[in-house]
C-alpha cells in the first residue's frame, strides 16, 4: 500500500533506512552496514539510539527564520519591524497570506548559522519532525529490553531503567509540542510495518492525548534511576522527574482550556495535577529565584532577581544557584540574543530591530500599588485600542508620565523612553521619541527602528556591550520550563475550579519576588482575569502568550479583539523638555493571523489528503 501518513513516512525513513539514519551517531562495519542485532549488542551504539530520540528538540526564541521570535511576534505582545519585508514570515502572516500548503510558522526551520545543528533543525516542520521523533522513541522502547546497555551486568538494569524512562518522557515532550500546535492527534505507541492497515487511525480528543502524555510522564516519575535534577555538565538537557511534572502541569491546563475541552469541565482534574506538581517540585529542591548573585550587572532593585534569572544560563550542580529553571536547551545551541531584539535603530554595531513590545503589553504591567492600569474585563473602549478603559481604582497611573510607579518587571522586560542601558562601553538613554536616536518609525521599509516606541530587553543582560569582542553574539540556552510557570498554572486551574484562596496564594508567590502587593480577595471571574494578566507579565517573551491567547478561545472563537489592531506609543518632545504621549495604531489596516483558523496550525495539504485517503476522515484543522 502507499505510505499514507506522516506516521508511515516516519516508518519509511527510520525502518527502511535505519542504517543511514543512525550513521550520524553510530559507527558502521567496514562495508557500511550494521544489522539491528549488532547495534543492540554494543552499549555505545544503544546509547546512540537513545541520543537520536533527543534530536530536534526546538531551540525557539531568535532561532526562528531570519532571527525572528515568531510566536512572540504573532501574539499581541510584539510587533516586528520586518512586516514590510516581502517573503519573511511576519510579512506573510501579518498580511494574511499564510495557507495550508505554505505556512511560515509551521514550516520555518533553523540552521547552523542561526543556532541550529547539523543533526537536526533548530525548530520548525513541526508535524513531520515531531512524529519522526515519536517514532524514534517508540522504536527505542520496542528494542531496549533486548539490548546490551552495559558490559557490567550489575549496572545494566539500572541503566536500562533510566533509558526507558527517558524515552517515555521524550515521547511525552514531543507529543506535548504537537498538541499545542495542532490539537487532536492519534495515539501511537508502536512502530508500524509498511503494509499495515491504517484505516482505523484517528485523531483522539486532546484530553485523551494528554492522559497518554501524563502516563508517559508518570512512568518517568516512578523510575528510581531518573534524577530530579541534572548535576553533571556532560548530561545537560537529559530528562528528569522535574520535567515530567512540568509537562503534566502545562498539558493538564491545556486539556482543560476552552479550545480543547470539548465542552467538558476538567478544571478540578487540572487543579489536582498542578497542586501535586508544585508540591513535588518544592519538596525536591526547586524554588523561585529571589536573590541576585551578580549585583554589578543586575543591580539590587526589586526586579533584579527576575532579570538575572531570565537573562542567564542555569548552572549545572547538585545545589545550583538557579533552582527555578526546570529544563533548558544545550549550552552550545541556545538562542541568539545578539543586538537583534535589544535596541536596534541606527546606533553603532546594531542591525535590525525585529520584535518590539506593543503598547498592549506595556498596559498589562500594574502600578506599584497592585492596581491594574486598565479595566481587565474590557481594557479598550474601541476595537483599535486607541481609547484605553482605565481602571477607576488606579490612582497612581499618569498617562503623561506612564512609566513611573509601575511593576518592576516592566523595565526588566521592555526598554521605555528614558530608560538607561549600556552600549559600546558607554551609558545610553533610550530616546524613542520622534527625533531621538532610537526614534519610532512607521515606515515599513525601515527595519532598524521600533514600530511601537519600545525595545525588548528581557533576555539580555543590562550591561551587554555591542563594541569590541562581539559580546552581543552571546547565546543563551532557551528555558522551556521554570517554576514560576508551574505556580501560575496552579493559580489558573485553582481559580477556574473555584479554589480562589489557593489561586491567589500561588500567584502571590510569583508577585512577591518583585515586591508586588498580594492579589486582593475577589470573585471568581475577576480572579481569573488577574491571573491571566499575571501570566502575561511574568512570562512575556517566553512564547507562553501565543498559546494562552489560543487555548482561552472556544473552537469557534478568534483573536480579533486582542491581535487585529495593535498600538504604539508615539512620543514627541515639548519645548520645555517634557514629553507628550499619544497612542497610535501601527498599521492603518488589521493585522492578519487573528482568524478562527489561526487558533491551530494546519497540516500540509498533501499530508491531509494522504490521511483522508487512508482513513476516510478529514484530518485538516478548521478553516484551512
Amino acid at each position: 500500500m502507499k505510505y499514507s501518513s506522516i506516521i508511515v513516512s516516519a516508518s519509511l525513513l527510520l525502518s527502511a533506512t535505519m542504517l543511514s539514519s543512525c550513521s550520524d551517531v553510530l559507527d558502521t562495519a567496514p562495508d557500511g552496514s550494521l544489522t539491528i542485532e549488532e547495534i543492540l549488542q554494543d552499549p555505545v551504539k544503544v546509547s546512540g539510539l537513545l541520543a537520536k530520540c533527543y534530536d530536534k528538540i526546538p531551540q525557539k526564541a531568535y532561532t526562528y527564520s531570519n532571527f525572528e521570535p515568531l510566536p512572540t511576534s504573532l501574539s499581541d505582545d510584539a510587533w516586528s519591524s520586518d512586516e514590510g519585508y516581502n517573503g519573511l514570515p511576519v510579512n506573510v502572516i501579518y498580511n494574511g497570506r499564510q495557507n495550508a500548503e505554505s505556512h511560515p510558522l509551521r514550516d520555518t526551520g533553523g540552521n547552523v548559522a542561526n543556532g541550529g545543528s547539523t543533526s537536526g533543525v533548530a525548530i520548525g516542520s513541526y508535524w513531520a519532525n515531531y512524529w519522526a521523533q515519536i517514532y524514534q522513541c517508540n522504536q527505542f522502547l520496542n528494542l531496549i529490553d533486548r539490548a546490551v546497555v552495559d558490559n557490567d551486568p550489575t549496572k545494566a538494569e539500572a541503566i536500562r531503567s533510566r533509558y526507558k524512562a527517558e524515552a517515555h518522557l521524550l515521547r511525552a515532550f514531543f507529543y506535548s509540542e504537537l498538541v499545542r500546535w495542532f490539537g487532536k492527534l492519534p495515539i501511537v505507541e508502536d512502530t508500524y510495518a509498511f503494509d499495515a492497515d491504517f484505516s482505523g487511525l484517528k485523531r483522539e480528543s486532546v484530553y485523551d492525548v494528554v492522559k497518554f502524555i501524563i502516563s508517559d510522564c508518570d512512568y518517568a516519575i516512578n523510575c528510581p534511576e531518573l534524577p530530579w535534577r541534572i548535576d553533571i555538565s556532560s548530561e545537560r538537557m537529559r530528562m528528569t522527574k522535574a520535567l515530567a511534572w512540568a509537562i503534566k502541569s502545562r498539558m493538564s491546563l491545556t486539556a482543560a482550556s476552552p479550545l480543547f475541552n470539548e465542552g467538558n469541565n476538567y478544571w478540578e482534574w487540572a487543579y489536582k495535577i498542578n497542586d501535586e506538581a508544585l508540591k513535588a517540585l518544592l519538596s525536591n529542591n526547586y524554588e523561585l529565584y529571589t536573590t541576585v548573585k551578580n549585583t554589578t550587572v543586575y543591580g539590587t532593585g526589586k526586579g533584579s532577581a527576575f532579570r538575572e534569572l531570565v537573562a542567564t544560563q542555569a548552572d549545572i550542580s547538585s545545589n545550583p544557584r538557579d533552582k527555578e529553571t526546570i529544563f533548558q536547551h544545550r549550552a552550545n545551541n541556545g538562542h541568539w540574543i545578539w543586538h537583534i531584539g535589544y535596541i536596534g535603530s541606527t546606533m553603532n554595531n546594531t542591525a535590525y530591530c525585529k520584535a518590539c513590545p506593543t503598547q498592549e503589553l506595556i498596559d498589562a504591567f500594574e502600578t506599584t500599588d497592585g492596581q491594574p492600569v486598565l479595566n481587565l474585563a474590557n481594557p479598550y473602549l474601541d476595537e483599535k485600542h486607541l481609547k484605553p478603559n482605565y481602571n477607576a481604582a488606579n490612582k497612581l497611573y499618569d498617562p503623561q508620565n506612564p512609566y513611573e510607579n509601575r511593576d518592576p518587571r516592566l523595565h526588566e522586560t521592555a526598554l521605555c523612553n528614558g530608560d538607561k542601558f549600556i552600549w559600546d562601553g558607554a551609558k545610553q538613554t533610550v530616546e524613542s521619541f520622534v527625533g531621538g536616536k532610537n526614534q519610532i518609525n512607521f515606515d515599513p521599509s525601515n527595519r532598524k527602528n521600533t514600530r511601537t516606541g519600545y525595545y525588548h530587553c528581557k533576555t539580555v543582560a543590562p550591561n551587554i556591550d555591542g563594541g569590541s569582542g562581539n559580546v552581543y553574539g552571546t547565546m543563551l540556552p532557551w528555558k522551556f520550563y521554570r517554576l514560576a510557570e508551574i505556580y501560575l498554572n496552579l493559580a489558573e486551574a485553582a481559580a477556574e475550579a473555584g479554589h480562589l484562596d489557593e489561586a491567589r496564594k500561588a500567584a502571590n508567590a510569583v508577585r512577591a519576588r518583585v515586591g508586588m502587593p498580594e492579589l486582593p480577595s475577589l470573585g471568581k471571574e475577576e480572579t481569573i482575569l488577574r491571573i491571566h494578566n499575571e501570566r502575561r507579565v511574568e512570562l512575556a517573551w517566553e512564547e507562553i502568550r501565543y498559546f494562552d491567547l489560543r487555548r482561552w478561545q472556544s473552537p469557534e472563537g478568534n483573536l480579533h479583539t486582542t491581535c487585529s489592531w495593535l498600538t504604539a506609543m508615539y512620543i514627541t518632545r515639548n519645548s520645555d523638555g517634557s514629553f507628550k504621549y499619544e497612542r497610535r495604531n501601527i498599521w492603518s489596516k488589521e493585522r492578519g493571523g487573528a482568524d478562527t483558523r489561526d487558533l491551530l496550525l494546519p497540516l500540509t495539504t498533501a499530508e491531509a489528503a494522504r490521511l483522508k485517503s487512508s482513513t476516510g476522515v478529514d484530518w485538516q484543522n478548521p478553516g484551512w
